[in-house]
């Protein structure tokens, strides 16, 4: 197995979640234990890693953030618009069934993981509310960003103070898609059309994932938002991703995780 020191996390964290009671960071693939296709910071349970391997990953993330593994939380995702409000840290086997965290909770980290999807930090230091959210084109599509903004909110803070950042994701000339996929978008909104663009591939389109998930954002009125860029299917040194591997034949894919704490 590869090993090394400390987890890495994106040189290019969120300048708007820079707060000063808040922890964040967007982990790399890199920094880890696990080898083959999951090299080195596997954070993905949902994987066939080993799972002692994907433990260890996780520790060293929580350590980063300056808490307790156990207290380091990721959701059992599934690509829905729920959000839930977490107060206390859960069994393994017990985790919600949901795709956003929220909470006021000081020293617990909430996470998302990500292998091309869409991963949301949201920061109100003030009301010391944080929250987290994986959003894939579904949950993105049908309000995961609005249920987790929600339930920031049903926790004391506001839209006006909250700060939102993007992890890394898939970028929109990595992400074809087909007629059918662009017909879902355009018949919930004719407006959408606009985030779709012709790929050489006839027939198909160039999906801005990214650019639509900023849109949902900007509609809610919040006090920042910021991409930082980085197109997991683009970026095999530093990111895992799951069109790549499917483009590549490879037998499985490693997660990204990124996270969030109250200090």
């Amino acid at each position: 197995m590869n090993a090394t020191n400390a987890p890495e996390v994106s040189p290019h964290l969120a300048k708007n979640l820079g707060l000063t009671n808040v922890r964040h960071g967007f982990f790399t693939r890199r920094g880890g234990v696990s080898g083959g296709v999951y090299e080195s910071l596997n954070g993905g349970v949902g994987s066939r890693d080993e799972p002692a391997s994907v433990r260890e990953n996780r520790a060293r993330m929580a350590r980063r953030l300056g808490v307790e593994a156990t207290r380091f939380l990721v959701p059992y995702q599934i690509h829905s618009a729920d959000a839930v409000v977490v107060d206390a840290p859960w069994a393994e086997d017990a985790r919600p069934r949901c795709d956003g965290v929220v909470t006021r909770a000081r020293g617990l980290a909430l996470g998302v993981t990500g292998a091309d999807c869409g991963m949301l930090l949201f920061a109100d230091a003030d009301a010391g509310v944080i929250g987290a959210a994986h959003a894939g084109w579904k949950g993105a599509l049908t309000g995961v960003i609005e249920a987790t903004v929600a339930a920031m909110e049903g926790l004391g803070a506001r839209r006006a103070a909250m700060h939102i950042a993007l992890g890394p994701m898939i970028g929109p000339a990595s992400y074809e898609v087909g007629p059918e996929f662009v017909e879902r978008f355009v018949v919930a909104d004719s407006d959408f059309a606009r985030f779709f663009s012709p790929s050489a591939k006839p027939g198909h389109s160039m999906f801005d994932l990214p650019g639509f998930i900023e849109a949902r954002i900007n509609r809610i009125g919040v006090a920042s938002f910021e991409n930082i860029g980085i197109d997991t299917y683009a970026n095999a040194g530093h990111c895992f991703s799951y069109r790549r591997s499917v483009h590549l034949g490879e037998p499985d894919y490693g997660r990204l995780v990124s996270a969030i704490a109250l200090d």
